[in-house]
């Protein structure tokens, strides 16, 4: 495999994440969700759980992008060092974790995170970032790349419609690391529009991974039409 980050350069990384309940929510679903990914030209997945990142390793031939999400408020995505070592262990190329300046749930630091992870493996560090000023930090404290993952959800910034493109042209501006755009990107055009704003990669889940969402958007589409009466 090429170096994580040089594999990456200027494709589509895919999320393959079914929340709790859902039909789909399964490793092993989600392992062939990433397969099928990959088979239309996906350069890395993303996925969330220990068991999905042990059955996605084994799935696909590109590199996985872990993460471990625990609890719903606040700091939870790979929250602490403990989560972090544990991604991994499971063999993540790439550890994603909560990189903003907000309070972790244990008290720990991002850099104690970071530390846990080089203690257990080689694998690099996505620090997922709601504003300039986190990615700033996140690349101090040691991470390797950095996500626009948590624009409009950490407090900082406006929850855009699309994608937050003038957060990916700032962060490009800011950091030296690879930046990674991820959060509302809804459509090819929007992928191509991020890239272009200086993005690294950029990260798609919803829009080809969630079938709910996917026929919620076209219902939603459907109902504000009147049909034609008699057709």
């Amino acid at each position: 495999m090429p170096s994580v980050i040089e594999a990456m350069h200027g494709g589509l990384i895919v999320s393959c994440q079914a929340y709790p309940g859902e039909p789909l929510r399964d490793p092993m679903i989600m392992a062939r969700m990433a397969q099928a990914a990959v088979e239309g030209g996906a350069v890395a997945i993303r996925v969330q759980g220990i068991a999905d990142i042990e059955q996605a390793v084994q799935a696909v031939q590109v590199p996985v992008i872990g993460l471990w999400k625990d609890g719903a408020d606040g700091v939870f995505i790979t929250p602490t060092p403990a989560h972090a070592a544990a991604v991994a262990k499971a063999g993540a190329h790439v550890v994603a974790l909560d990189g903003t300046r907000r309070p972790r749930p244990d008290g720990s630091t991002l850099e104690e995170c970071i530390a846990a992870v080089r203690e257990v493996s080689d694998a690099l560090i996505m620090a997922d970032c709601g504003s300039t000023e986190d990615a700033v930090a996140a690349v101090a404290a040691g991470a390797d790349l950095v996500g626009t993952t948590l624009s409009g959800y950490s407090g900082e910034r406006p929850k855009t419609e699309g994608p937050d493109v003038d957060l990916v042209r700032e962060m490009c501006a800011a950091v030296s690391v690879p930046v990674v755009a991820e959060g509302r990107v809804h459509s090819p055009a929007q992928a191509a529009e991020v890239l272009a704003a200086g993005a690294w990669a950029v990260c798609v889940g919803t829009a080809i991974t969630h079938p709910t969402t996917l026929t919620r958007w076209f219902g939603e589409a459907l109902a504000s039409v009147q049909p034609v009466a008699g057709a």
